[in-house]
């Protein structure tokens, strides 16, 4: 799902599931009522605020990054979180999510942007700032908006595009009565038309096949943001952004922002060496951080049972680095992503929608929400919209629609099934040991993995090089997604699975205490998770899922398997049972969230179309629903739908919403208005060093530190 028009698109689904009335009880969904479902974000910003007339004029932003974009053009597939933002920093965005991760019209762009006419074609007109101009003086108008429309309309396929979602509703581009007017006429209605144009890029870009291919992988010579790319370095991995003369806007206070490529193991050696300003990390670096912050002769950051695994060079080389980083504070808040249990619903035990919603009945996702999200010191909330997170506007909690944790209803489901304790386990013949393809390796469960806290996970987004290539982006802790739905990915490592008997073996006294079995097969599920560096979270969270699913008899085989082959060879290909990744949230889930959830779609060839879809799991309904609200302009009525959807998604438990994932930022204490943005779009005109003596608006940040350390 996107943030800023950059997300998840094109999709369908595998696996028809029509659901009964009995099976499906929506509750009253909330709207009707005074209060808002929606509510607030679980986490605010946490950015260091500070007016601008106490921020130095000038300085140099060193901003750690996870790589440094093949191309500079977010809607071609192999687009990252860098790309993103560099976007934000350079070219013009008409719409910008606020702290709750709503659109809201970007005054440096735009006077006003609005539906004018719904009969008998829906027509919006932009007004746009008499000031903005792109970097080579020429004003932004109709023109680009027109080019960008062609390049993403899907009808020239000589544009490698992405992604053509609301574009390809568009009718006709025209000039207004003036040349600030951009009149957009629809061929069909479009509730997410605030999507679009966000970014903008100028027509020197997307006027031609080849420039749209091309011209903007390496650089781009025309912008109109705050800054401009100066150069882009592969040699030297970075990307310096520099102010833009031509910005009409408030004065960027930073002279230059470096973005500079730094593997996140490397990070807090970097921090301490003074060669970055601001990092994303992970929260072993964060509590290192803590510590350091804390009076002299305090306990050391290096002891205690994550002392006892380093190694004592290692250990002392921290120690020293410690001093260094008392210049630093964590910020922290909640991505604008969350973390799910996918299950592979197209063949296989999953298959039967009973298995499915008894595995959702086994999980105590508060228990696992608390366990990564509570020793950070932010809201243990579970999510409870596969479509929103909470603070956005179609938000609401549906997840009764299947059901809290309930051991004696997940067990019933399973009886219901089919699946019996005790039953008779014919001998499976083994395949080489590994459940989840030649790559798959067993993972048993430890004390270590339990006690040890280093982040990773994936998140996928639609375009991602996941989606388009199969190759997983890494992205170290569960703390990163930037907002444009689209690259922010990094890799785990799977959990350990219960000890059970060989097959075979007969089962032991206590039938309460036997695994389930039907027609002479043991339910064991295949649970797969990448194995990269930095992958502990999602390992902690698998084991205590196999753990819950053991207490009402189902077991579950886990494997790791390598980074690259995770999404290509497992989940994109159907590889699997369980699996954990994560989505980006989208202010826009009509758009966004349908090729997520839509029903599979048979291909010419006769294979399964299933896209986004990876749990295999849609219904008729559902993709009616996403129809209607993308086709709606009542907003009320709109998010209303998209509840439904949500309520109809949760009953045919396909995927499973566990947290909302963490969002930590090493910031030098004396940088300002950035940070941990949460659901919001960063302002890179106000972000800067306070001036010497200069204090923030509100005193330091009350959220700097993580607790737990």
């Amino acid at each position: 799902m996107s943030q800023h028009g950059v997300g998840p698109r094109a999709v369908s689904r595998s696996v028809a599931f029509l659901l009964t009335a009995g099976v499906l009880a929506v509750p009253a969904l909330a709207g009707c009522g005074s209060e808002d479902p929606a509510g607030k974000p679980l986490a605010g910003q946490d950015i260091q605020p500070a007016p601008r007339d106490r921020i130095t004029d000038g300085g140099t932003l060193r901003w750690a990054v996870d790589s440094v974009p093949d191309t500079l053009n977010t809607f071609q597939s192999d687009a990252d979180a860098t790309t993103t933002r560099v976007a934000q920093a350079v070219l013009p965005s008409m719409f910008r999510m606020n702290a709750d991760g709503r659109p809201e019209a970007n005054p440096a762009y735009l006077e006003s942007a609005k539906v004018v006419e719904t009969e008998p074609k829906q027509v919006v007109l932009y007004k746009l700032d008499q000031q903005a101009v792109w970097s080579d003086g020429r004003e932004i108008g109709a023109a680009d908006f027109a080019a960008q429309w062609r390049a993403l309309a899907g009808k020239d396929t000589a544009y490698w595009t992405a992604r053509n979602a609301g574009y390809d509703r568009i009718q006709k581009i025209e000039r207004g009565d003036n040349a600030l007017e951009v009149r957009v006429t629809f061929s069909r209605p479009y509730a997410d038309w605030r999507s679009l144009f966000s970014p903008l890029y100028p027509k020197d870009v997307m006027g031609t096949p080849d420039s749209f291919n091309d011209g903007a992988r390496k650089k781009l010579k025309v912008t109109a943001g705050p800054f401009l790319v100066k150069k882009l370095s592969r040699k030297d991995e970075q990307i310096t952004l520099t102010r833009n003369p031509r910005w009409w806007g408030r004065p960027a206070k930073l002279s230059e922002i470096v973005l500079r490529t730094v593997p996140r193991e490397k990070r807090a050696g970097e921090l301490a060496a003074g060669t970055i300003d601001l990092a994303e990390i992970a929260p072993s670096e964060a509590r290192r951080i803590t510590v350091a912050a804390r009076p002299r002769g305090s306990s050391s950051p290096v002891m205690g049972p994550e002392a006892d695994r380093k190694p004592r060079k290692a250990a002392a080389k921290h120690a020293r680095q410690q001093p260094a980083l008392r210049g630093f504070e964590v910020r922290k808040s909640l991505e604008p992503a969350f973390t799910q249990l996918a299950l592979n619903g197209a063949e296989g035990p999953l298959a039967d929608e009973r298995v499915r919603r008894a595995v959702a009945r086994a999980l105590d996702r508060k228990e696992l929400a608390k366990a990564v999200l509570k020793p950070l010191g932010l809201p243990a909330v579970p999510v409870g919209s596969h479509l929103a997170l909470s603070g956005q506007a179609a938000y609401a909690d549906n997840s009764g629609a299947l059901g809290g944790q309930d051991t004696k209803e997940a067990q019933a489901l399973l009886a219901d099934a089919g699946w019996v304790r005790g039953g008779p386990i014919k001998e499976q013949k083994k395949k080489g040991e590994k459940a989840a393809g030649a790559e798959g390796e067993k993972a048993g469960r430890s004390s270590e993995d339990e006690s040890r806290n280093d982040d990773g996970e994936y998140i996928v987004g639609a375009d991602d090089k996941d989606q388009q290539d199969g190759k997983a982006h890494r992205e170290n802790d569960p703390a990163h997604l930037a907002q444009d739905g689209k690259q922010y990915k990094q890799p785990h490592q799977g959990g350990a699975p219960g000890a059970y008997a060989p097959m075979g073996t007969a089962a032991p006294a206590g039938r309460e205490a036997a695994p389930l079995a039907k027609n002479g097969k043991p339910l064991t599920l295949r649970f797969v998770l990448p194995s990269g560096p930095g992958s502990q979270t999602l390992r902690t969270v698998a084991d205590r899922i196999s753990r819950m699913l053991e207490r009402v008899g189902i077991g579950t085989e886990i494997s790791k398997v390598s980074d690259e082959s995770y999404f290509k060879d497992h989940i994109a290909s159907g590889q699997y049972d369980l699996a954990l990744y994560s989505w980006p949230a989208s202010a826009f889930p009509a758009t966004d969230a349908r090729p997520v959830y839509a029903k599979p779609v048979p291909a010419a060839d006769g294979s399964l179309n299933v896209e986004q879809n990876y749990t295999r799991v849609g219904t008729d309904q559902v993709d009616q629903l996403f129809d209607q609200a993308v086709a709606t302009l009542d907003e009320g009525e709109s998010r209303s739908l998209i509840r439904k959807a949500d309520s109809r998604i949760w009953a045919a438990a396909g995927s499973i919403p566990l947290f909302q994932r963490p969002q930590l930022i090493a910031a030098r204490k004396n940088l300002v208005n950035t940070g941990a943005f949460g659901l919001g779009t960063p302002i890179y005109e106000d972000m800067g060093f306070l001036k010497k003596g200069a204090k923030p608006a509100s005193g330091p940040s009350g959220a700097a530190s993580p607790s737990g350390a």
